[in-house]
């Protein structure tokens, strides 16, 4: 083997370069022209706030930021809760009579096309609003649970993978000293995964926020989400408020991103020192 250091191409710059640019050039190119005091997006006229203090005034946008945030929120807080419980059952109690079903049913959303989830639910919550009375309407609720059932099968497959990587023996050595299966999964189990439910919370409050179709199909009078005015407005015509709101939005994911790469970070090395001390002792 070759002793030689290895050379660093600078082809490798330029593809990293290019690639960063393709992916967030129309972000900052769109952050940019949120500064603009032009009605027309795309000739620049002078730096103004001007658009930041119509977003503020524009009730509509504020209750449909709102709703589509509480959603978010509560369908990734559910979906995790659900999502977890899944992926402990399918990594943690082996094989068992309907298993393959089971992980074959809970991955099925993730491909299936938004349209179809979309318009089966929508007939779902229909025929039991006539069987049962409830939903008696279509609304928040309806898209919280809709949220749910796709967002779930997202957080189970990120879980699913972490929990494969565990070493069990410290939870059988805790079972070992009298510790419960209960106590095990919340003491012990739970602090191992964090890293990964906060990861799928973070990816089920995103693409819930980020929801078009299936919400369409769902709500109801009254319930506009976030992505639903957004798109009733680009089609009468590109809206500088839109520049706008976007901005913040990508200013407030990235602030939150952030942080929980650096508690996840920090996590990581924190496990990272009590293992080495726990091999040294």
């Amino acid at each position: 083997m070759s002793n030689l250091p290895a050379v660093r191409s600078p082809w490798r710059l330029v593809i990293l370069l290019l690639c960063f640019s393709f992916l967030y050039a129309p972000m900052l190119l769109l952050v940019a022209y949120s500064f603009n005091s032009s009605q027309l997006v795309t000739v620049w006229q002078s730096f103004s706030l001007h658009w930041y203090r119509v977003l503020f005034q524009d009730s509509a946008m504020i209750s449909a930021v709102t709703l589509s945030l509480t959603i978010a929120a509560l369908s990734a807080t559910m979906a995790v809760v659900l999502g977890t419980l899944a992926a402990v059952v399918i990594v943690r109690f082996g094989r068992f009579k309907g298993a393959t079903g089971f992980a074959f049913m809970l991955t099925a959303p993730l491909v299936m096309p938004d349209v179809i989830t979309g318009l089966s639910l929508l007939l779902l919550f229909v025929a039991m609003g006539h069987a049962i009375g409830w939903p008696a309407d279509r609304g928040m609720l309806t898209i919280w649970l809709a949220h749910v059932t796709f967002c779930t099968a997202y957080v189970a497959v990120v879980i699913n993978a972490r929990l494969r990587e565990l070493d069990r023996s410290v939870e059988e050595a805790a079972m070992d000293l009298g510790a419960t299966p209960l106590k095990v999964f919340f003491v012990i189990t739970v602090p191992m995964i964090a890293p990964a439910l906060v990861t799928g919370w973070l990816l089920a409050f995103t693409l819930s926020l980020d929801d078009l179709v299936i919400s369409s199909f769902v709500t109801g009078p009254g319930a506009t989400t976030l992505p639903m005015a957004i798109f009733a407005t680009v089609r009468r015509g590109v809206n500088p408020e839109i520049n706008a709101l976007a901005s913040l939005i990508l200013f407030v994911v990235g602030l939150v991103g952030f942080i929980a790469w650096r508690l996840m970070a920090n996590e990581e090395k924190k496990r990272v020192r009590d293992i080495q001390k726990a091999r040294r002792g």
